[in-house]
């Protein structure tokens, strides 16, 4: 994965553009929970990912870049399997949204970030610490206090969405491998395409599409696939351009905040006090872990420079006395 050092121009760029993108997909939990309610998880799985799909090649096309459609020989495994993951995805997500509350969801989604960071160290050799160890404990003692006792209704939605976040992860991982390589708006249209491809193939055998529903669930599903896939993507994937992964993921852990808002003001609905102590354990600990590991990396890097001061000086230290030496035999 590609290590981005950002200049202050550049950081200020990242900031607006992960910021802008987490309002974006924060309505997802709004929107999607209004269309997943009314299609079911299969056909609005399915109308979601076509929709954006849609959508984002008229980006595309738009900006004048359908040439960039044709991508690098390097790159077409990568975004394959990064569309196939989202395929995967999407359903688990909707799946455990259509069981839990949105504010509650988004607090469990705030795993996704921790598991990339993990998952990176795993897969890409990036140093982790014991430091980040204590924080992973609140974040699983979140996830006990909010389970406890209500587990039988809870504990489907929250295995689904945990996956979810594996999936989500997994996701964020390719596309820092490769967009350097690939343009952020074309990878947005590959990312939702082949998703929606995959899906379709699930679904369409199976005779799950059903797609008569009023126009108020057609109008929340069309409007949030191109507010959620598509355009919180495309300045995701710009900010990733700008910023590391784990700078973007840190902007993300605010989504909570704007979701509870969102879900409030279109439901009238929030998290049980159970849910919203363990949800808020959840976000003090992600939040932590993320703060804690980019610490750790910035350490490394110093400690990278002072090694290479430390190697630099002896050899200058040499030359100065070679040259104190000549002078004495002049």
């Amino acid at each position: 994965m590609s290590t981005t050092h950002p200049s202050p121009e550049n950081s200020n760029s990242g900031l607006l553009l992960a910021v802008a993108g987490t309002v974006s997909v924060s309505t997802n939990f709004v929107t999607a929970k209004h269309g997943v309610t009314g299609f079911g998880v299969e056909t609005f799985s399915l109308v979601w990912a076509t929709a954006a799909a849609v959508y984002a090649l008229l980006a595309v096309l738009s900006f004048g870049r359908w040439r960039n459609l044709a991508l690098p020989r390097e790159a077409v495994a990568t975004v394959a399997c990064l569309g196939v993951c989202t395929g995967v995805g999407m359903p688990l997500t909707w799946s455990g949204l259509h069981r839990l509350d949105p504010s509650f969801a988004s607090f469990l989604w705030r795993f996704a970030p921790v598991v990339s960071i993990l998952l990176s160290g795993w897969l890409l050799g990036e140093r982790l610490s014991l430091k980040e160890l204590p924080p992973t404990g609140l974040i699983t003692a979140g996830s006990i206090v909010t389970a406890i006792g209500d587990w039988d209704a809870i504990g489907t939605g929250m295995l689904l969405t945990l996956l979810a976040c594996l999936s989500s992860a997994v996701q964020s991982i390719l596309a820092k491998t490769i967009i350097d390589r690939v343009r952020p708006d074309v990878l947005t249209f590959c990312r939702v395409s082949i998703a929606a491809l995959v899906i379709a193939a699930w679904t369409i055998p199976r005779g799950k599409v059903d797609l008569s529903n009023p126009a108020g669930t057609w109008g929340a599903t069309l409007a949030g696939a191109f507010l959620g896939p598509c355009l919180s993507f495309l300045m995701t994937y710009r900010a990733l351009q700008y910023w590391d992964l784990s700078r973007v993921s840190l902007v993300r852990m605010t989504q909570p905040f704007f979701v509870f808002i969102m879900a409030y003001a279109a439901f009238r609905t929030i998290p049980s006090s159970q849910q919203l102590i363990g949800g808020l354990l959840i976000l003090v600990g992600a939040t932590w872990f993320v703060g804690v590991h980019h610490r750790v990396q910035d350490e490394g890097l110093g400690d990278q420079i002072g090694r290479i001061l430390q190697q630099e000086t002896p050899v200058d230290a040499s030359l100065h006395e070679d040259g104190i030496r000549k002078e004495c035999d002049k």
